[in-house]
């Protein structure tokens, strides 16, 4: 079986021809060739995936492409701005050396980007239980918080 889904991704209205059984990762990576997101484990443990759900972090590896008819759906693609200037928070992963390999990197930042459109100023529990689904091999996490904290004082968009 077979469907159109219908909705918006990185700000654009778009229709994706999908089949039953397809998650939205495949949506994303084959339908529209967006490869921020990346199939880590494919069990939802490592947020290697996440993107942006009608403001909610999610899984798109565990994620039902057919749920997504209708929704507003934010990848790392989408949230440089104006010119790929680099969001706050990805600008802050970078002044922090919150980046290394970088395979997790699109999905700990579009966690902490939910994390910080929900609580602008997070303390430093709020950001660890906002990325516990996200897992890194190679910086270690403090540095990964220290971005999201300096992203979080430096946040004048929203």
């Amino acid at each position: 079986m077979e469907k159109i889904i219908h909705c918006t991704v990185n700000g654009e209205a778009v229709s994706v021809r999908v089949e039953a059984g397809w998650n939205l990762l495949r949506l994303l990576r084959e339908g529209l060739e967006l490869t921020g997101a990346k199939e880590g484990c494919g069990a939802g443990e490592c947020g290697a995936c996440t993107v942006v759900v009608d403001g909610n972090a999610v899984n798109s590896c565990l994620y039902p492409a057919f749920e997504a008819e209708g929704c507003e759906i934010l990848t790392i693609e989408g949230l440089a701005g104006p010119g790929n200037r680099l969001h706050p928070i990805q600008q802050a992963f970078v002044d922090k050396g919150a980046v290394q390999c970088g395979f997790c990197t699109p999905g700990m930042v579009l966690s902490a980007k939910a994390l910080l459109d929900r609580t602008p100023h997070p303390d430093e529990v709020q950001i660890k239980t906002a990325l516990a689904g996200n897992l890194c091999r190679c910086t270690g996490y403090t540095q990964i918080i220290e971005a999201v904290q300096a992203a979080a004082g430096e946040r004048t968009d929203g």
